[in-house]
């Protein structure tokens, strides 16, 4: 490792938490108690990916400030139910709050993700940068067992700005006293989490499980957890 870091800077969703399996979870736990497959949908794993496209492209749209937070949480059900021709705005409302409430209660980890934490709590200060909202990301650490790990939570909503933008970056810095030449950012997001350190400074390491082709090229890239602590 060239440089002499202090303070590593992570990301939680896809990053520690595995957002993709915990989701998936509370999804068919919600497809199962609201017996979804009478209403037509018939195949959990098809309802689930249309989920997925359409909560993807919402969180971009709630990135680029078009749509508030309760636009994405509820539209994101709603439009996947509108997939299967049901047009219920309450019952897209309604698995939307029991989504958020289940979700964070969810302790799924990355490979060797809790291993990292672990190997590096006595030799760097370390902190959270999420674009998540606040009290569900401490809920997310809290179940799983990580919150205890990390000294500040940088959220969007506490720092009112969002990842790639600089500001959250500068703002990072001023909450933990952390300089930039000794800071790095950890995270599964090459153009919000790697390019958005890399904009404002910052060393990075973009964490690539599926070894996704790309022409960018972050400070450091592994695949797996257990490489990084080789490195630190």
């Amino acid at each position: 490792m060239g440089k002499a870091y202090k303070h590593l800077f992570f990301d939680l969703d896809h990053t520690l938490w595995d957002f993709d399996k915990n989701s998936e979870l509370t999804l068919r736990q919600l497809y199962n108690e609201y017996k979804l497959w009478e209403r037509g949908i018939n195949d959990f794993d098809v309802f689930f990916k249309a989920y997925c496209i359409h909560n993807d492209k919402l969180w971009e749209r709630f990135r680029n400030g078009y749509i508030k937070r309760e636009e994405l949480r509820w539209k994101r059900i709603w439009l996947t139910l509108i997939d299967f021709k049901i047009g219920d705005t309450a019952l897209a409302h309604e698995m939307s709050t029991a989504y958020i409430e289940i979700l964070p209660t969810q302790t799924l980890l990355t490979p060797h993700s809790k291993e990292l934490l672990e190997h590096c709590k006595d030799r760097y200060v370390m902190h959270l940068i999420t674009n998540g909202f606040e009290t569900t990301q401490w809920l997310k650490m809290q179940y799983s067992g990580i919150a205890s790990y990390f000294t500040e939570v940088i959220t969007s909503e506490k720092s009112n700005c969002l990842k790639p933008k600089r500001e959250i970056f500068d703002y990072a810095l001023k909450a933990t006293g952390a300089e930039c030449d000794s800071s790095i950012m950890i995270g599964d997001a090459l153009e919000i989490d790697v390019m958005g350190a890399l904009n404002a400074g910052w060393d990075q390491v973009y964490y690539n499980p599926t070894k996704k082709a790309h022409d960018r090229k972050p400070t450091y890239e592994i695949s797996c957890f257990s490489e990084l602590m080789k490195v630190f």
